[in-house]
């Protein structure tokens, strides 16, 4: 019924993590291939996620939700600085590749409670997602990279025509600078989980990674919607042109107005929200159209096995 090429392939996306591999051969005594797929099982060797290569015909699930952590920990490192000066404990940044640290970051001097509050539920909710995938990937799981919380914002702000040369811009000066801050990176952590869905091979991970899509966009909406609040349009559109001008040619990405209408959720014709490759997602988070494998918010590129940005040129 299932040859072993088959039963290979399914090993060699799946079974990288302890958790999936008990699931997969739990799966196979059910259904009576146990003795089978046990036997191709022992044959293979145990891979971490730094042994796939991007460029191999199959990105395996490990590969993919390691990219989604590097992700993670940057949002998470964001938040919780945000809004306590401290960000992940030393129990949730230790893995394969080497470990960074965190440059920047402090107490946002929050002037409403309801942006306070956003800040503390979306700080929560990152830490809780860096828990949940490295829980998931067990000892595939790679380290937190080196982050800047600090000229990486200059630079984008700068790039954005939202301040101009000499000016610096900090994030946690204010909750405005905040929530400006926030918008460089949910808009584009929704993107990431839509362009790497349909990559994901296992069902539960694909679960899990619908599920943490949905929040991601949740936060987006929040942000978006209280950027709209306090009149800060203009600067949150020149954002979102900025990485429309690194991550290529076409015009995907959307500020909060369309065609001069009001515009909380960006999406296509269809209303479906637009997918970005994890090419594109670095050459956001490097800052730059190039193919490069470090910059921006992570100097010393992410961890994992797929690094380089698209090599996309200028799209200005």
């Amino acid at each position: 019924m299932f040859d072993t090429r088959f039963i290979s392939s399914a090993i060699s996306r799946s079974a990288e993590t302890p958790i999936d591999r008990r699931r997969l051969l739990a799966a196979a005594g059910v259904t009576g291939l146990g003795t089978g797929l046990a036997a191709v099982a022992a044959t293979l060797p145990a891979q971490s996620a730094a042994a796939v290569s991007p460029s191999d015909e199959v990105i395996s699930d490990a590969t993919i939700l390691n990219f989604a952590l590097n992700l993670e920990y940057l949002e998470a490192e964001f938040y919780l600085r945000a809004v306590t000066g401290s960000g992940l404990p030393a129990d949730q940044i230790t893995g394969i590749d080497p470990q960074g640290g965190v440059v920047g970051g402090a107490p946002v001097p929050f002037k409403t409670t309801i942006v306070k509050r956003i800040a503390q539920e979306i700080a929560a909710d990152e830490k809780a997602h860096v828990s949940f995938l490295r829980s998931a990937l067990g000892g595939a799981k790679v380290s937190r990279p080196a982050i800047d919380l600090q000229s990486s914002f200059t630079a984008a702000a700068l790039a954005a025509g939202v301040i101009t040369p000499g000016q610096t811009f900090d994030p946690f000066a204010s909750e405005e600078n905040f929530l400006l801050g926030a918008f460089i990176f949910e808009d584009v952590g929704v993107t990431a989980y839509k362009g790497a869905a349909p990559l994901i091979y296992n069902k539960t991970y694909l679960g899990a990674a619908a599920g943490i899509l949905a929040v991601e966009a949740y936060h987006a909406g929040i942000i978006r919607t209280t950027l709209n609040a306090k009149g800060l349009q203009v600067p949150a559109t020149k954002i979102s042109d900025a990485r429309d001008s690194l991550d290529g040619s076409t015009d995907d990405d959307q500020g909060l107005t369309l065609g001069g209408v009001q515009n909380l959720v960006p999406t296509d014709a269809n209303a479906i929200v637009y997918g970005r490759t994890a090419e594109r997602v670095l050459n956001v988070v490097y800052l730059t159209p190039n193919q490069i494998d470090k910059g921006g918010f992570f100097p010393q590129g992410i961890n994992g096995s797929i690094v380089a940005s698209g090599n996309l040129g200028s799209a200005v």
